[in-house]
């Protein structure tokens, strides 16, 4: 079984790009296709361990990233993202509370 580290929710960094952001979604391990790994995981992270779906700060993009890729932020600065609101109700103690979904 899997352990996550991070949670949906919690701001995260990027430990190599710097990037702040927040996370949306998260998989056991890699589950996109060998293309997008050998195109976009530049570092060539372990397939076998948590992914996550990011939402990055200051931009309109979601990126997919390794656990080993990420550090926890704890600043507590809001995420500037289009789909903040969409995905989040608010924030508590430095987390993103997640909607509640229709579905």
């Amino acid at each position: 079984m899997v352990t996550a580290k991070f949670a949906i929710g919690q701001l995260i960094t990027h430990s190599l790009y710097g990037y702040r952001g927040v996370i949306i979604d998260a998989d056991p391990t890699f589950s996109l296709s060998d293309d997008w790994y050998q195109r976009m995981a530049t570092s060539q992270p372990s397939k076998q361990q948590p992914w996550y779906h990011v939402l990055v700060n200051n931009s309109s993009i979601q990126t997919y990233v390794s656990e080993s890729n990420l550090d926890p932020d704890f600043t507590e600065q809001a995420i500037q993202h289009p789909m903040v609101d969409l995905v989040f109700c608010g924030r508590s103690q430095g987390q993103y509370l997640l909607a509640d979904k229709i579905n």
